[in-house]
């Protein structure tokens, strides 16, 4: 996947090292830290972001998991989810970015 935000290309190409000792870490957790499928470990990653307010997180996760195969209907729940945990207002927060986003899914 291309990257979503110019500021992350920029720091992969101002700090190399850092970045692949980060995407290798993030390779070993995601792909080989237990049994759940690719498209819950990239819901679970939404829930995370949008709970935590991280916008550029929350975009990223959500192109990724579109790309593993996540439904609008799957995404809405899990931002849906937050309500509880996060309050109204971080749903709202994050269905907002949800909605503007480009549609970046596979056809």
């Amino acid at each position: 996947m291309e990257d979503l935000h110019e500021a992350f290309s920029m720091f992969k190409e101002d700090f190399p090292d850092v970045y692949n000792a980060h995407e290798h870490l993030g390779q070993i957790i995601h792909e080989e830290s237990g049994p759940l499928s690719e498209k819950m470990r990239w819901l679970i990653k939404v829930a995370i972001s949008a709970a935590s307010g991280h916008r550029v997180s929350l975009q990223t996760h959500i192109a990724k998991a579109w790309e593993a195969g996540a439904t609008d209907k799957e995404i809405q729940h899990v931002l849906l989810l937050i309500i509880q945990t996060a309050g109204f207002p971080a749903f709202m927060e994050s269905y907002s970015i949800y909605k503007t986003m480009p549609d970046l899914k596979e056809e």
